[in-house]
């Protein structure tokens, strides 16, 4: 994986004496990128890029030209297609010769033969943008699922792209300026954001499965692929056998590494699967894989059953070691680390995060890089098949609003006057969660699923949207490839065609999967109730984290209290909420850490709120 950046200016105002500024973004985006660097210069382009190796190491530098005929193309690309050979084979059919064997060379092939419509071919997580040099525009895509991310800004007739938001923040026409929807993003929707919306005033993401031009008429985008459903006409068994057969390939895909690869292992169904299949590709290779799990200090001590965590993983991930050829690591963190991270992973994130949901899995990431560039993830299955408590809870999923943060009323007792009269909070969340019902896709002899569906895309395009995000950024900030064969878009296509009842096969959360994976991991991972990321219960982090907030109260400048009202700070250490913030892990601790990140990031970024 890479750090991209760049700035078209059509008006010829891009010149070599910019240079200063474009080493500059280029320095930001360096931990996304530590092995080499590169830089495109033209009359009205510029291409930045940081490269973490992974395949093709002598090869694939970037950016990356090529000229066919009269026509000159410029590549800078972040991620890793996993149909690669698949293409390379159907271009030389076309005429195409190449040099080496990175997918970067062949996604520059490809978008040359096949234009705009080349996304339609690539398999994989991707963002990239391609100038023409000839035709004096720029292209720019981001893979279907929304894994790699493309931010962007378009200032004074100039168009800037980036892989972070801090990249365009060191370009002098973005300024770190905050506004009322910026406010309602950070205490209404956060960690999780609008799809497109970047908190900062000016800037923008390009949603998932978005691609479009830069030129003289402006910029000019379309959606390429969305969830569309289809009449489902398989059988149960035979979409066993097809679910099967897409996870197996998705994963297996996903080992193609010219450096080191490991495994997330929790112990938990997806990361089980995923670290089966590796061990076994290895294994039958002559090579040991290594696989990691996280926990927490005295955390066996402490840990407190709930409805969202009914057991710890320790005794699943030594089933798991038993059944493997692996080496496996333990990484264990204590309260005072993770606390210090959650200010890493606000500058990884840029933005205020899940606390120490990001601050641990960053540090986590810290040590698996000592040993690996590349390692794979179960991200994202409890999305597509079915497996947060929200699917399956008739109450909670029958009620309006995300599932996942009906938290809006606990959020509101939090802002400060003035701004609870120029925002309706509730009005900002259910027009969001409304517009997305209205865009989810439903075909008419299915409307008995349409609840289903609906949870699907408000997954697809809000919840795993977050975690996508955590992954990457707090993998990346450590120089780590992570992969996530569970976005494979070809399952995600397939599984939302899917009747529920398939899905929930038994009753069980995932029930479509474990039948699916049978044999593949020992039955007691196989059947085990889900458990999510595992999250410190030690009293010792909540009284670090309320330290550290009383300490920000102190101060009466204090960025946060732009925001927020200090006595509902004050009261926040004094209670125990049992609604969660955000999801199944945001409780009390992890809300007072979000404050914490808040303010933090409003110093660290010199934030400024405008009208």
């Amino acid at each position: 994986m890479c750090g991209i950046a760049g700035e078209i200016d059509l008006t010829g105002r891009v010149r070599p004496d910019r240079k200063p500024v474009y080493e500059k973004m280029q320095q930001t985006l360096e931990k996304r990128g530590p092995d080499q660097k590169g830089m495109y210069l033209s009359d009205c382009a510029t291409l930045i890029h940081t490269r973490l190796s992974v395949i093709d190491i002598e090869r694939g530098k970037q950016p990356m030209m090529l000229v066919c005929g009269e026509k000159e193309y410029a590549l800078v690309y972040n991620g890793e297609l996993y149909n690669t050979d698949e293409l390379r084979r159907e271009l030389i059919e076309f005429g195409h010769s190449f040099q080496g064997y990175s997918d970067t060379e062949v996604l520059v092939h490809a978008y040359a033969q096949w234009q705009d419509n080349c996304v339609n071919k690539l398999n994989g997580i991707f963002a990239f943008a391609i100038w023409e040099k000839h035709a004096k525009r720029l292209f720019i895509a981001r893979d279907r699922m929304g894994v790699k991310p493309f931010f962007y800004a378009v200032e004074n007739r100039c168009f800037l792209f980036a892989s972070e938001i801090k990249a365009l923040l060191a370009h002098p026409f973005v300024k770190p300026e905050i506004d009322r929807n910026s406010v309602a993003e950070i205490m209404f929707i956060g960690p999780g954001r609008t799809p497109g919306c970047g908190v900062f005033r000016q800037i923008h993401e390009l949603a998932p499965a978005t691609c479009g031009f830069y030129s003289e008429s402006g910029l000019n985008t379309r959606v390429y692929w969305s969830l569309i459903d289809k009449v489902h006409t398989d059988s149960f068994e035979n979409t066993v056998e097809t679910v099967r057969s897409l996870v197996l390939d998705a994963i297996t895909r996903q080992f193609v590494s010219d450096v080191p690869v490991a495994t997330f292992l929790s112990g938990g169904l997806d990361s089980s699967i995923i670290s089966a299949v590796a061990d076994r590709y290895f294994h039958q290779a002559g090579k040991k894989l290594h696989t990691f799990s996280v926990d927490y200090a005295d955390n066996e001590r402490y840990f407190q059953k709930s409805k969202f965590q009914p057991n710890s993983d320790s005794g699943y991930i030594k089933i798991m070691n038993e059944h493997l050829h692996a080496e496996h690591h333990l990484i264990i963190l204590d309260a005072e680390e993770l606390a210090d991270a959650l200010y890493d992973a606000v500058e990884a994130r840029d933005l205020p995060g899940m606390a120490d949901v990001d601050s641990s899995l960053l540090l986590f990431c810290r040590e698996i890089k000592k040993y690996a560039t590349v390692a794979l993830s179960g991200e994202c299955a409890d999305e597509i098949f079915g497996g947060y408590p929200w699917f399956r809870d008739k109450e909670i999923r029958d009620r309006d609003g995300f599932p996942w943060a009906q938290s809006t009323a606990y959020r509101v007792g939090f802002l400060r006057p003035e701004w609870l009269n120029r925002i309706d909070a509730y009005a900002y969340v259910d027009e969001r969660y409304a517009k997305t019902l209205a865009e989810t896709n439903v075909l008419p002899e299915n409307l008995s699923e349409k609840r289903m569906k609906e949870m699907v895309n408000l997954n697809y395009l809000w919840f795993m949207q977050t975690l996508a995000d955590r992954k990457d950024r707090m993998s990346m900030y450590c120089g780590l490839e992570v992969r996530v064969p569970y976005c494979d878009y070809r399952i995600v296509e397939y599984l939302y065609t899917v009747p529920w009842a398939f899905k929930d096969w038994q009753g069980y959360e995932k029930g479509l999967l474990r039948k699916a994976m049978e044999g593949i991991v020992p039955d007691q991972v196989l059947w085990r109730k889900k458990s999510p990321y595992p999250k410190t219960h030690n009293p010792a982090y909540l009284n670090t984290v309320s330290k550290r907030l009383r300490d920000v109260l102190a101060d009466p400048c204090a960025p946060v209290l732009q925001i927020v009202k200090k006595e509902a700070l004050e009261a926040l250490l004094s209670s125990s909420n049992p609604v969660p913030w955000y999801g199944q892990l945001m409780t009390t601790p992890q809300t007072i850490a979000y404050f914490l990140q808040i303010d933090h990031w409003m110093r660290k970024y010199n934030v400024q709120i405008v009208e």
